[in-house]
């Protein structure tokens, strides 16, 4: 079996930052683990790492110290919900080397963490904003990709040079998109609207269309105290609304069982529609 424990690898993205893309993948993570599931959760906001500030954690050491050490996955991820199996690989921040990572640097990561992240029902990858290379690279490689976006028109611009670029460079033609800070679901739907549109037009994609998270303070005050939001207000709008974003793609990886069972963890151009 290629894929024992049949782990579905999911990397979240955005075109630009400031749409809380990190501030969704830990809640989302969070929402995921809380159904019974194991989750690594990777900081791959390679150099600017924050998932660390937002669980107000200070990591002994990082993903750098796998690449210039000899440190193994087990001594750098850190358990978030002990006994739930919910952990956290954190990445390194102010490394710009980390950045752009060579195809020899990626290789040497996964081949590192390879054993380790098929112990898990998911591996969430929360990737940094924009299309630099190693971005790019990681996306390609998951079976599952997820794109947050905001109704600014410049995330929308933003979101489609990304959806572009790894249609162009990378044969990647499935995206799923999550519309945060939405004031209510009529918004959403016209901000998915408009992106899907342009998609299908100059693109010939078609965007699938996972949910949306409202804009709620609670999420804003959960950040300044360095709690998750769906800990901290686990009935407010947001907690929610990522609940139901969780709840579809639990059944994406349950219609999927067979299909993951065949396929590597990681692995450059897959699809889960092949």
């Amino acid at each position: 079996m290629i894929n024992a424990n049949k782990t579905l690898s999911l990397a979240i993205m955005s075109g630009k930052g400031g749409v809380g893309k990190t501030n969704l993948s830990l809640n989302l993570s969070y929402a995921l683990n809380t159904g019974g599931n194991s989750l690594l959760l990777m900081d791959c906001d390679l150099g600017l790492a924050n998932l660390d500030v937002l669980l107000g954690i200070s990591p002994e050491s990082n993903m750098q110290d796998l690449l210039t050490s000899s440190a193994k996955p087990s001594d750098i991820v850190i358990p978030i919900e002990p006994g739930k199996k919910f952990d956290i690989l954190p990445a390194a921040s102010g490394v710009p080397e980390l950045v752009e990572m060579d195809e020899d640097m990626q290789d040497l990561l996964f081949s590192k963490i390879t054993e380790l992240v098929g112990g898990y029902q998911y591996l969430v990858l929360d990737l940094g904003a924009g299309i630099n290379g190693t971005v790019l690279s990681f996306a390609a490689m998951t079976q599952m990709r997820i794109v947050v976006i905001t109704p600014e028109p410049t995330s929308l611009t933003d979101s489609y040079a990304l959806i572009k670029v790894l249609h162009s460079q990378h044969n990647v033609s499935d995206f799923n998109i999550i519309v945060n800070q939405a004031s209510n679901e009529k918004e959403a739907r016209e901000t998915f609207n408009r992106l899907n549109m342009a998609c299908e037009k100059f693109l010939n994609i078609k965007l699938k269309n996972m949910g949306y998270v409202r804009y709620d303070p609670a999420v804003t005050e959960a950040v300044r105290r360095q709690i998750p939001f769906i800990k901290y207000a686990p009935k407010s709008d947001a907690s929610r609304d990522i609940l139901n974003i969780a709840v579809k793609i639990q059944k994406i990886r349950m219609e999927n069982m067979g299909r993951l069972s065949e396929r590597p963890v990681m692995k450059k151009f897959p699809t889960l529609d092949d």
